[in-house]
């Protein structure tokens, strides 16, 4: 492939507009264009992010107050998933960011030894233990910490994301990122794409570039229906292929604008609600194979309580192609693949392939190897992630449907290696073992979320555990870790009290975004 001058991108939405702005903050003197359709609408996928896209926005230079404004924008501390484990199990929190543990006796198993000596400890006890965050959740704060982490030990760049509408922000990066830096703007029916030996030669027989970047969502116009790249589904691991989206206004403002998305288990998917600052996005992600539409719709409006709003109706196509760069055509977003909205990585995906193409890209001429290593960065970071969203399913007790029933029941080993290997004795794909202490990595959300999913490190469950460090009586094992699970308690504490005189949620979001 020749060296590359320009850039076209086709489709807009907030995955074309992320492209097009990241290609020309990293390559400004390219000529970089965006082409859409006047007439599609996008899909509006992303209103709830991870922590991973404030690395992006602070890559591209771009303010959370010059956007979020725009955007209905409001910071999220954390997930929460209820009814997850069983059916009225209060739920659990899976904060942002790394777990403090600097003043932990052994690492994360501190939280193990409290829940192993008080079985009464809920589990929604790890989050708060472990992550400082979770007393502003608790507490409805929030505030821009100022050189006192030895206090609170709280990044804001690291452990916040976003909740905004998706279609705004994708406007707002048009509007006042993308054009003023020079990227072109046509908005014009694709009704042709002619090929060549190279992939794709121009579109409607005008249009040409050195590079294609297809973002044109599901319909995955130039990797998938063009250059036919084989499209490979995830429906043995993951169940949901079907979702109905609705917005809602607020009927107490006050008490339900929160630092997190609330996802909850009903009976054939999960329902989500993302507090924005002006409403509420929420919707039913469900599998068609055991509810049919019409009444997972009803089963979404008891849910909310009410049938007076617009519903949308979302077809996902869940998997991934066999490669995302063929020829010179590269697709991220929707196009690429798609797992499904739990855990909010419709638009991880979008930052983090696009991260892993500008490492291919900077070499300016670019050879098979390029190619290759996109498609493998990409599709290894899209699996671990996909084995992720799994396991909130691999790992519930719930029972009361055919559905959850399926979930329960299934059989991971004999058809999924990967699992195969993240479901033995302490997760060894991803925990860590010293002597006999084990525990899991303090990175990503695996021990969040197994801890909330009752899912313990090594042999934690059992007496014998404990017996592998010597023969001591385990009253005597307990009094010497009594401090330490004290600790745990104390420091809960020590940051509700820090907090006691900082702006509420609410608040601050008044005061330093929609003021």
């Amino acid at each position: 492939m020749k060296s590359i001058k320009s850039f076209l991108v086709v489709g807009g939405g907030s995955a074309g507009w992320m492209t097009a702005a990241t290609l020309k903050h990293e390559f400004p003197d390219k000529e970089v264009t965006l082409i859409e359709s006047p007439n599609i609408a996008t899909v509006g996928v992303g209103e709830s992010t991870v922590g991973g896209i404030k690395q992006w926005t602070n890559y591209l230079g771009i303010d959370d107050k010059d956007f979020m404004k725009h955007t209905n924008g409001s910071y999220k501390l954390s997930i929460k998933f209820t009814d997850f484990y069983t059916k009225g199990d209060g739920g659990f929190h899976y904060p942002f960011g790394q777990p403090f543990v600097t003043e932990n006796k052994a690492v994360l198993n501190d939280w193990y030894y409290k829940k192993y000596f008080y079985p009464d400890t809920p589990r929604s006890d790890y989050a708060e233990s472990h992550y400082p965050q979770m007393a502003m959740v608790n507490s409805g704060k929030l505030f821009y910490p100022n050189n006192e982490f030895d206090k609170f030990p709280f990044d804001f760049d690291r452990h916040t994301a976003y909740h905004f509408d998706a279609t705004m922000f994708a406007i707002w990066l048009r509007d006042n990122y993308c054009i003023p830096r020079g990227v072109k703007h046509i908005k014009e029916d694709i009704k042709t794409v002619e090929q060549d030996e190279n992939g794709v030669k121009s579109l409607n027989n005008t249009h040409t570039a050195d590079m294609y970047i297809d973002c044109t969502g599901f319909k995955s116009l130039l990797l998938g229906e063009t250059l036919k790249e084989e499209f490979t589904s995830y429906s043995d691991m993951l169940p949901n292929n079907s979702a109905w989206a609705t917005r809602k206004p607020y009927t107490n403002k006050e008490k339900e604008f929160v630092p997190y998305t609330n996802c909850t288990a009903i009976e054939n998917g999960w329902v989500w609600n993302i507090p924005q600052w002006e409403r509420i996005g929420t919707g039913y992600v469900y599998s068609d194979k055991f509810v049919d539409d019409d009444t997972a719709l009803k089963q979404l409006q008891n849910h909310l309580g009410t049938d007076e709003l617009e519903f949308k109706k979302l077809k996902m196509r869940v998997g991934i192609h066999k490669r995302l760069w063929v020829k010179n055509v590269a697709a991220i977003g929707l196009a690429a693949g798609f797992i499904e909205p739990l855990e909010s990585n419709g638009l991880y995906s979008v930052h983090e392939f696009l991260f892993r193409l500008l490492r291919n890209l900077k070499r300016d001429i670019v050879t098979q190897w390029d190619r290759d290593n996109y498609t493998f960065q990409s599709k290894r970071l899209f699996r671990n992630f996909a084995e992720f969203v799994a396991m909130h399913y691999a790992l519930s007790n719930r029972d009361d449907t055919e559905y959850w029933r399926a979930n329960r029941d299934k059989e991971w080993e004999p058809n999924m290696i990967d699992l195969k290997a993240m479901f033995h004795v302490g997760f060894f794909t991803y925990a860590c073992q010293r002597d006999y202490d084990y525990h899991y990595e303090t990175a990503g959300g695996l021990q969040a979320i197994a801890a909330g999913m009752n899912w313990g490190p090594g042999d934690f469950t059992t007496a014998k555990w404990l017996d592998m460090y010597n023969d001591k009586n385990i009253e005597i094992y307990k009094k010497e870790w009594d401090p330490f699970i004290k600790a745990l308690d104390q420091r809960k504490q020590k940051w509700l009290d820090y907090l006691k005189n900082k702006d509420s949620y609410i608040d601050f979001h008044r005061k330093y975004i929609h003021n």
